[in-house]
């Protein structure tokens, strides 16, 4: 039994799904199919049965997948030791980042995490919020702040705070936002690139509300949308306070009563979350973000 067989079983347990696994951990399918097996024939119990879309764990599986969980925990912190003592502290923190780096305080968070380990190599990432979520799932980012809902058990998440965003119109737009909600399906929209918090928020307002609006362009930045709104374009999702103070200076039209919230959080790899780096950044994000 090796710790790389493990790693398989405990990525194929999480995601339910050989090709889904064999993207994660950067194999082919049959080289997955083939370590799960071996496995299979060492304890002499079948791990995974399959089903419609996927596979999952069996009685012993279950039993088992625990324990697989605990030993590579226990190898990953024996890792970490042997390299202290070896003096080998180096280390890289590639962290996903969306919205502002003022708003996620990358400032102070950055400069603790450079006094503290002047040795380790930090890479920010900007991104969209939904790849941001996608690329540490795959850890191919080691940690990350994403807007929404995790969907996924193999990616821990800790709140950090709830942002809220308004919806907005151009500030001459009074008559045609003065019906109910429903009316404003028959408006235009400024789209937004698919995989960010701003399409995901839009999609379950129109959802909630059952509209089916127009969209035109589609913002990428969050600075993109006042911007095409005071132009005219459409309306468009804005997070608070600053809708409010564009809308107290005249420039837009905050839409009274249709406040829609999302939380932004720290998230990890769920494997990787009692890692000496990811507990120590969490330590710090917890004195930032009391």
């Amino acid at each position: 039994m090796e710790l790389y067989q493990l790693r398989t079983f405990v990525t194929v347990a999480e995601h339910g799904n050989l090709t889904q696994a064999a993207e994660v951990l950067h194999l082919s399918q049959p080289a997955v199919t083939a370590q799960i097996k071996a496995l299979e024939e060492e304890f002499g119990l079948p791990l995974f049965e399959r089903i419609a879309g996927g596979v999952a764990l069996t009685r012993a599986g279950s039993e088992l997948i625990e324990e697989a969980r605990t030993l590579l925990a226990g190898a990953r912190h024996l890792r970490e030791s042997a390299q202290q003592m070896a003096g080998n502290t180096r280390a890289r923190l590639r962290l996903g980042t969306t919205l502002t780096p003022g708003l996620l305080r990358m400032g102070p968070l950055c400069r603790t995490l450079h006094d503290s380990y002047p040795l380790l190599d930090i890479e920010l990432r900007p991104g969209l919020s939904g790849d941001i979520l996608n690329l540490v799932r795959k850890k191919e980012l080691d940690a990350g702040f994403f807007i929404g809902r995790n969907p996924y058990s193999n990616v821990a998440s800790w709140p950090l705070a709830t942002l809220h965003f308004s919806v907005i119109a151009p500030p001459d737009w009074q008559e045609k936002i003065s019906g109910d909600v429903r009316s404003l399906g028959k408006l235009p929209w400024i789209g937004a690139l698919p995989f960010s918090a701003q399409h995901t928020l839009q999609q379950e307002f129109w959802r909630q509300h059952n509209l089916h609006p127009k969209t035109v362009l589609a913002g990428g930045q969050e600075a993109d949308f006042p911007e095409l709104v005071m132009a005219g374009l459409g309306l468009a999702l804005m997070r608070e306070p600053q809708a409010g103070e564009l809308a107290r200076q005249g420039r837009i039209i905050v839409l009274p009563d249709l406040e829609l919230k999302a939380d932004l959080s720290f998230i990890t790899a769920s494997d990787n979350a009692e890692s000496q780096l990811i507990l120590a950044l969490r330590q710090i994000l917890e004195q930032s973000w009391p």
